[in-house]
C-alpha cells in the first residue's frame, strides 16, 4: 500500500460490487436502531446548532444520507467510487452525490454544518488517518457536529472478495476507541460521546461523537 496504491484499490474494488453491496445493506438501518438513534441526536445537534450542509463522507450506495434527509438534515453524499455515486443517484433520485476523496475533501473552508463518516475509514492506512481528520476539521465550521462509525479491534486484514463473491483488493482496519479519539484530538476535535456495539452494522463497531473545537473569542 505505498502512494496512494490503497486508494485506487479501494475505488475498483467498489466500483466492482456498487450494485450487490447495495442490495445487501439497502436495509440494515431498519435492523439497527441504536444506530438510529444515534443518528437522530447527531441530527438534533445539527438543527440546534443553525443547520446547514452535511457531508456524508465516504457514502456508498446513499442509504445514509438518505436517512439524514428524512431526519431533516441538509445531508448530501461524496463517495471515492463512481459505481457507488451512480448507484446512489438511482436509489435515492432528487438528492446529491458526487465523487470526491476524503484524503482531499473538495469543500471550502468552515463550510459544513455536520459530517459523517459511517463505516468509511475502514480502509484508510493508519497513517492518513490524521489527514483525513484535518480535512474533516477544515471544512467543519467551529463547533460542528461529527458522526464516525468504525469496526473495532487491533487488526487489519486484506479482503480478497465480498459482496456477492466480487473480486477486491481492500485492508479492512479494525481500531480501538483509544486510538480514534486521539487522533481527533490531536485535529483539533472534542470527543462528546462514544460507545461499542454489537449489531446488524459490525458484530463489534464503535460509534463517536465529536465537534470541532468552537472559535477562540
Amino acid at each position: 500500500m505505498n502512494g496512494e496504491g490503497w486508494l485506487a484499490d479501494t475505488r475498483t474494488s467498489y466500483d466492482t460490487v456498487a450494485t450487490s453491496y447495495a442490495d445487501q445493506v439497502r436495509n440494515l438501518l431498519a435492523e439497527t436502531p441504536e444506530e438510529r438513534a444515534v443518528m437522530a441526536r447527531f441530527a438534533a445537534l445539527v438543527r440546534t446548532g443553525g443547520g446547514g450542509p452535511v457531508a456524508d463522507v465516504g457514502c456508498g450506495p446513499g442509504r445514509i444520507t438518505a436517512h439524514l434527509r428524512e431526519l431533516g438534515v441538509d445531508a448530501f453524499g461524496i463517495d471515492l467510487s463512481p459505481g457507488m455515486i451512480e448507484v446512489a443517484r438511482r436509489d435515492h433520485p432528487g438528492l446529491r452525490f458526487e465523487v470526491g476523496s476524503m484524503t482531499d475533501l473538495d469543500l471550502a473552508d468552515a463550510s459544513m454544518a455536520g459530517l459523517v463518516a459511517w463505516y468509511s475509514l475502514i480502509h484508510v492506512p493508519d497513517d492518513e488517518i490524521g489527514s483525513v481528520f484535518r480535512h474533516f476539521q477544515r471544512v467543519l465550521r467551529p463547533g460542528g457536529s461529527l458522526l464516525l462509525s468504525f469496526h473495532v479491534g487491533d487488526e487489519a486484514r486484506l479482503k480478497t472478495q465480498g459482496y456477492g463473491g466480487h473480486p477486491m483488493k481492500v485492508y479492512v482496519h479494525r481500531r480501538q476507541l483509544g486510538h480514534m479519539s486521539a487522533w481527533l484530538s490531536d485535529a483539533g476535535f472534542i470527543v462528546e460521546a462514544h460507545r461499542i456495539l454489537s449489531s446488524a452494522e459490525s458484530t463489534l463497531g464503535g460509534i463517536l461523537l465529536a465537534r470541532r473545537q468552537p472559535a477562540i473569542q
